[in-house]
């Protein structure tokens, strides 16, 4: 196998916690707020919650917004960001983050009625 020429995945899914390291500032608010704006202006699908944000596209496209966001928050004066991820791809079918949310609350309330 030719390593060097074997292709990303087509679609993921990245869930990532941007931290600032350094600001003296125990509330990344500021910071969070600005890697949304960047985004909403990427035109992917993304969601925000407490402990980061999901965001979905083609591997260049959520991997090149991640590195945008470290970008962004170097902007703002920030000189060190650490980004914990997870990433998720599959090829049987294609899954948005909120198909795999909305399957499990199907299934708690199907389990809900049958009690």
């Amino acid at each position: 196998m030719e390593y060097t020429h074997v292709a990303t995945p087509e679609r993921c899914y990245a869930d990532f916690c941007l931290i600032p390291v350094g600001t003296g500032n125990v509330s990344v608010a500021e910071e969070v707020a600005e890697v949304q704006k960047l985004l909403k202006a990427s035109g992917l699908t993304y969601t925000m919650h407490s402990a980061g944000t999901t965001v979905e596209g083609s591997w260049d496209e959520v991997m090149k917004v991640i590195g945008q966001a470290h970008s962004v928050v170097h902007s703002k004066g920030v000189v060190r960001v650490q980004s914990s991820m997870r990433v998720g791809t599959r090829t049987d079918k294609k899954q948005t983050a909120a198909d795999k949310v909305k399957r499990v609350e199907d299934l708690l309330a199907k389990q809900a009625t049958s009690s």
